[in-house]
């Protein structure tokens, strides 16, 4: 997929309706209880099976004042939360899937402002899922930073 693919023009996973509406709730719940989202204030939104989210811009998140630029780790930690989010929409879990291996490019400075970001799930398999993340503020043809992950699937006995 080159960068200019959108993650949302991908047809999602042919569910109903109620589905989805099932998979979003028990999304809200996990979400909402990590207080590493809740610290960074991220706000989230499951439309049919693709998730949008937003860091909302706060003074805390700067990392270079002199710029300034928002921190890295802010930026690539909001990337972690989508695409370990997006596994778990996509793949109906009960409990989120744990990361083997993040890889993120930065390819520009993050301004003191919002920040948004998208998942895809490139292949999910029985015990792995493959992840790419993107992050953008004013314009979704100039991303911020991008994502690449791999996450194990909790099995049957993790349930």
């Amino acid at each position: 997929m080159s960068q200019t693919d959108a993650p949302d023009t991908q047809p999602p996973l042919a569910l109903s309706p109620a589905d989805w509406q099932a998979r979003a709730e028990r999304l809200d719940l996990w979400l909402g209880s990590l207080p590493f989202v809740q610290f960074l204030g991220v706000k989230w939104q499951a439309d049919s099976g693709i998730l949008h989210l937003t860091l909302p811009f706060v003074d805390k998140l700067i990392g270079n004042p002199m710029l300034p630029a928002l921190h890295g780790g802010a930026s690539g930690a909001f990337l972690e939360v989508a695409a370990s989010a997006q596994v778990f929409l996509s793949a109906g879990l009960s409990q989120p899937a744990k990361p083997i291996d993040l890889t993120i490019d930065y390819l520009r400075t993050g301004r003191p402002r919002d920040l948004f970001a998208q998942a895809q799930v490139t292949k999910m398999g029985r015990r792995i899922a493959n992840v790419r993340a993107e992050a953008w503020q004013d314009n979704r043809e100039q991303l911020v930073a991008v994502l690449h992950g791999h996450f194990i699937l909790p099995t049957d006995e993790e349930d």
